[in-house]
């Protein structure tokens, strides 16, 4: 793929070409194997509450950077869907698959070559498991309508053969490549200074809370194979979103996310609030005695209950009612969360990509207010954070989508991965706790990359 555009600019097809997409009902098709015949660029998504999607090639792209990154990319995307010509079923239509950098100026060097500020791929094959069915969708701009059904069809055959043809060697999900080393960009002692730093900041009233966050290089005896890491991450983190945008073939972002940034359906936003962690307990006692610590904590319910104040506030000016459930404990494979729930109404039509922008970063990874917490982000981070805890997911013609936190995630190219985590620091922080508490965030991903 060519590189992202600078300065705003929009990579996109011309105005006026026309969208033709066609989908085909399938037989039930492992995504796995389906996404490890694609080549780049390639995407997957699930969640807990919806559609399965793998992808590959291109069929548009659209991509924009700076402040103005997610209005631009929402133009570019309204001036492609303008012409759309699509005949399927809504589950499996076309949708355009990415995300965007954390920070507005964010520059794509390694590890994050390929990573734009805002980068969109709708795909050229699209695989849809939804509903207990399966469907494969062909799209293409410009093209004659007979073509791309032609097209469908011959894909549709070659992967029903591929199924019919395959062993056991093509359907096993190969274990992890195995790690060599892992490098820390922070030391403890590095961390204690920056953490001291920030609760300063905030006992002199700059602040409320930053979150800040380590990233961890690692080396691997081979080379990642995306589709079997999202498997077995599938296997291990069934209530996460999954994710992987793989723009070239020289760097894949992936991961399993708790926190859903947005969705939104007609004119309902769901959201989530989720902040304040605790390891699990290797008994059921001692995990209840762990579930029982958070919710007695007053500093992470503290923390907790700022993230929710700001997503109500920021969700007000769009939005009529805003309904925020009763906390509670979400419980996953190596940690659990102080969790809220929270939906609101729409009082005019909108579209995902503006509640995204009003929602980002939202507390639980930057921090309050948020323009001094981004910059003390910027003042202490000795690494790019590039999508990590970024807005990641899709949007379809309606302007309907869900976007999730890119949290738990690593980017990858070769025999090299950089993991990220972080954590919420407010005035009564331990930097020792947080430090500990950042390494337990690493484990999702990492127990991937591990053999055995």
């Amino acid at each position: 793929m060519e590189s992202p555009p600078r300065d705003g600019q929009v990579s996109a097809e011309p105005t006026g070409s026309a969208l033709v997409s066609r989908a085909s009902k399938l037989p039930d098709c492992d995504p796995r194997p389906f996404l490890a015949g694609r080549d780049a660029p390639r995407i997957y998504w699930t969640s807990p509450y919806g559609p399965e999607f793998a992808g590959g090639g291109t069929a548009a792209r659209v991509a924009a950077d700076g402040a103005d990154r997610f209005e631009t990319v929402r133009e570019a995307a309204d001036e492609l869907f303008d012409g759309l010509d699509y005949d399927g079923p809504r589950a499996a239509r076309p949708r355009l698959f990415g995300g965007f950098a954390f920070h507005a100026d964010h520059d794509p060097a390694p590890p994050w070559q390929g990573f734009g500020g805002g980068e969109f791929v709708l795909p050229r094959t699209q695989l849809t498991r939804a509903n207990g069915e399966t469907w494969l969708t062909v799209s293409a701009r410009d093209a004659d309508p007979e073509a791309v059904e032609r097209e469908l069809a011959e894909v549709r055959e070659a992967l029903t053969e591929s199924r019919e043809k395959a062993t056991d060697a093509d359907t096993r999900n190969y274990g992890p490549p195995g790690v060599v080393s892992t490098t820390s960009t922070t030391t403890r002692e590095e961390w204690a200074e920056q953490v001291s730093a920030a609760v300063s900041r905030i006992e002199a009233g700059d602040l409320r809370k930053v979150v800040l966050a380590q990233a961890l290089a690692v080396e691997l005896a081979a080379e990642v194979s995306i589709p079997d890491a999202l498997a077995r991450l599938g296997e291990s983190y069934p209530d996460c979103f999954r994710f992987c945008f793989e723009p070239t073939p020289h760097g894949a972002f992936f991961g399993a996310t708790p926190e859903r940034l947005a969705t939104l359906r007609g004119r309902t936003v769901e959201t989530d609030a989720l902040a304040g962690s605790v390891g699990r307990g290797d008994t059921p006692e001692e995990d209840a005695e762990l579930e029982a610590s958070i919710e007695e904590s007053e500093k992470m319910a503290h923390e907790h209950e700022l993230v929710v104040e700001t997503i109500r506030d920021q969700l007000g000016p769009v939005s009529g009612e805003v309904r925020v459930a009763d906390r509670r404990v979400r419980k996953l494979a190596t940690i659990q969360h102080l969790w809220t729930p929270i939906e609101a109404d729409l009082t005019d039509d909108g579209h995902v990509l503006s509640i995204v922008e009003a929602l980002h970063p939202t507390p639980a990874v930057g921090g309050l207010p948020p323009e001094k917490a981004l910059q003390t982000i910027l003042d202490t981070e000795s690494f790019d954070r590039g999508w990590y805890a970024s807005p990641v997911g899709w949007f379809d013609a309606d302007g309907d989508g869900t976007f999730a936190v890119g949290l738990r995630s690593a980017v990858t190219s070769g025999t090299s991965a950089t993991l990220f985590a972080g954590n919420g620091i407010i005035a009564d922080s331990d930097p020792d706790e947080e430090y500990e508490e950042v390494q337990l965030k690493y484990r999702p991903i990492l127990d991937e990359l591990e053999n055995e």
